[in-house]
């Protein structure tokens, strides 16, 4: 019996012995698991949203951020972009309509520059700032970094961005007739990127940055000391990547994508009711002209579009000077005063004003398709009579006299109605939203971030297919900056 009992206990002490060694093989399992789920972002959700036992379900959890993620080029040295910020006051504000010299009292808040605090009844809330056009790459920097789908292992990304201050950097020798000294930074630049460990997995095309200057202050064609601009975007590399500008050139890898305004919303719900703001907004004027004459610009209609303005009593012309314009209220007043706002070349073919024209509310009247509709391909609708009129100037002596009247004057309160309204409901993919923020709907740098990963995309399934990226990549595009026969005037 004794035995029997003996045998009994030695085989149950081998069965909880066994049991023991499965449970601590499974709870190790789980372990792994867990620490695997953790450390692998290709599995994770960013928001940390992850299976409760450590192993993901892909038939029920997606990752939100898959193929969304975005590397951050943080090791770039600081020349290139902190060390302007550090040194702000050795920095021209660059601008005509300011009159601060240096670029420091721009530069607070992230790079939206001061808060308006009176606005005269003019403005709706306290999401106004006097931003300087020219920091987009700050702006867009600090958005970059509260984007939800970053990652720091850049095998995982979809596109690398690259926080280069371009305009800083152009802008300290822009004006050296030394051409050596012009092209210095862009070369170290163009050299230092391409030498990093990144740069091997696409050779640059899955690389962007954003500049708050046009992309013909990168593209000087001719090697004297007279010619504009730096040769960055000719270099090699940096024809390698896409740059996000306020401006594009006739070069496929330089996209345009808003002008800064003023308007920065924190909260979707200020964006909502200034929508509703400028509906409601009475306009006693016809058509407005807001800027001043290019006597030394050849072939500027501006001087006419001025006499025409001031030659009709409906018509509201504010001349600018660097206190009227400089102030976004003495603007968004005039602008949302009138139903049309009149929208030629600026000192290149954009200018800010028609993204104010916008945010008030005002129909924007453009004279050449370079102004917008060959520019902001991912912003504006294709078919651009749902949102502005077109009045083609392909010479100043092509503008007769009272013409831009009567074109006004012939369009219907129906057709005027849908286009203002079209033009409000642009507004929330024009603006950029306060970096300390983040709003539901998108904005203008999510949809530059969109537009970025589409394109990288494309050049990946071309890459599958066996064929060559570079074709297509930064090819030229001649016609745009043409007036294309088949547009309607």
């Amino acid at each position: 019996m004794e035995k029997l009992l003996a045998g009994k206990c030695s085989q149950e002490l081998w069965f909880g012995i066994l049991i023991s060694f499965a449970m601590c093989f499974v709870f190790l399992c789980f372990d792994f698991s867990t620490f695997w789920g953790v450390n692998n972002e290709a599995n994770l959700l960013v928001t940390k949203k992850v299976d409760p036992i450590g192993i993901l379900n892909f038939n029920q959890t997606r990752d939100s951020c898959s193929d969304r993620y975005i590397y951050i080029h943080e090791g770039l040295p600081s020349r290139f972009n902190y060390d302007f910020l550090n040194n702000c006051e050795s920095l021209s504000a660059g601008t005509s309509i300011s009159n601060i010299p240096s670029m420091c009292p721009h530069l607070v808040n992230l790079g939206l520059g001061p808060e308006i605090n009176s606005s005269e009844g003019v403005l709706s809330n306290k999401s106004w700032f006097k931003t300087n056009p020219y920091l987009l790459e700050v702006i867009f920097h600090n958005r970059m970094k509260n984007y939800e789908c970053l990652t720091k292992n850049f095998t995982l990304a979809s596109a690398i961005y690259v926080p280069f201050y371009p305009s800083m950097d152009v802008g300290v020798h822009l004006w050296d007739s030394n051409l050596t000294i012009r092209d210095s930074s862009a070369k170290h630049f163009a050299k230092w990127l391409s030498g990093q460990p990144e740069w091997s997995k696409m050779w640059g095309r899955d690389h962007f940055f954003a500049s708050g200057r046009i992309a013909w202050d990168f593209r000087r064609e001719r090697d004297n000391g007279s010619a504009w601009g730096s040769k960055l975007r000719f270099l090699p590399e940096s024809m390698n990547m896409t740059m996000l500008t306020l401006e594009g050139s006739r070069w496929k890898n330089d996209i345009a994508i808003p002008y800064p305004t003023n308007f920065h919303p924190a909260k979707d719900s200020e964006v909502v009711q200034w929508q509703n703001r400028v509906r409601e907004q009475e306009r006693p004027y016809l058509f407005t002209f807001a800027g001043a004459p290019r006597p030394n610009q050849n072939g500027s209609i501006r001087g006419k579009l001025i006499d025409h303005c001031q030659a009709s009593t409906k018509c509201k012309f504010l001349h600018c000077t660097e206190k009227k314009c400089g102030n976004p209220v003495t603007v968004m007043r005039v602008f949302q005063s009138s139903v049309y706002c009149l929208q030629p070349e600026g000192d290149s073919y954009t200018r800010r004003s028609a993204f104010d024209a916008f945010l008030a509310g005002c129909i924007p009247v453009f004279f050449h398709p370079a102004t917008a509709y060959t520019q902001y391909l991912w912003y504006l609708p294709k078919d651009h009579t749902k949102y502005s009129v077109f009045i083609p100037v392909r010479d100043v002596k092509d503008l007769k006299e009272g013409q831009i009247e009567n074109v006004l004057l012939g369009i219907s309160k129906d057709q005027e109605a849908a286009m203002r309204e079209e033009v409000i409901r642009l507004i929330p993919k024009l603006v950029y939203a306060d970096p300390r923020s983040r709003l539901e709907t998108q904005d203008a740098f999510d949809i530059a971030v969109q537009g970025i990963l589409e394109r990288i995309e494309n050049v990946r399934k071309v890459n599958r297919e066996g064929r060559d990226p570079s074709i297509g990549f930064a090819d030229e595009d001649n016609g745009k900056f043409k007036f294309p026969d088949t547009m309607d005037s």
